[in-house]
């Protein structure tokens, strides 16, 4: 089974991947080649809480900045070192290597009600 089989993705281009206890974040396929050459990842501390919406990243690409929002509400557990150091991590492999943070969700199912699976996701955009 592939990783965007067991994805589930915003409408701003943000992936949610459940494992175990925790979920792990990061930018869609999609929104990696919209951005181009990424060249800066802006990643938050861990331990921090964002709810759902808030920005809690911020990419950099050789076009444009753009902020990164929460898919469900969550506490930072885990930061991805590895994209702060090398951002072209991102363009190589989004979803292996180029996660953005593993999160505790702090929300309820709710919050998971307007992610789309990522066959629907890929319908939306076209």
């Amino acid at each position: 089974m592939s990783i965007t089989e067991k994805i589930l993705c915003s409408k701003s281009h943000e992936y949610l991947l459940e494992e175990d206890e925790h979920y792990t974040v990061g930018l869609t396929d999609y929104a990696v080649e919209q951005l181009g050459d990424i060249v800066f990842v802006e990643l938050p501390e861990a331990g921090t809480e964002f709810k759902k919406g808030e920005t809690f990243a911020t990419v950099e690409s050789v076009k444009a900045a753009s902020e990164i929002y929460m898919p469900v509400s969550g506490k930072i557990l885990e930061v991805n070192e590895t994209i702060a150091d090398a951002p072209e991590t991102l363009n190589e492999d989004c979803y292996e290597k180029g996660w953005l943070v593993k999160i505790e969700p702090t929300g309820d199912d709710s919050e998971l009600a307007d992610l789309l699976e990522y066959e629907d996701y890929k319908e939306e955009l076209e």
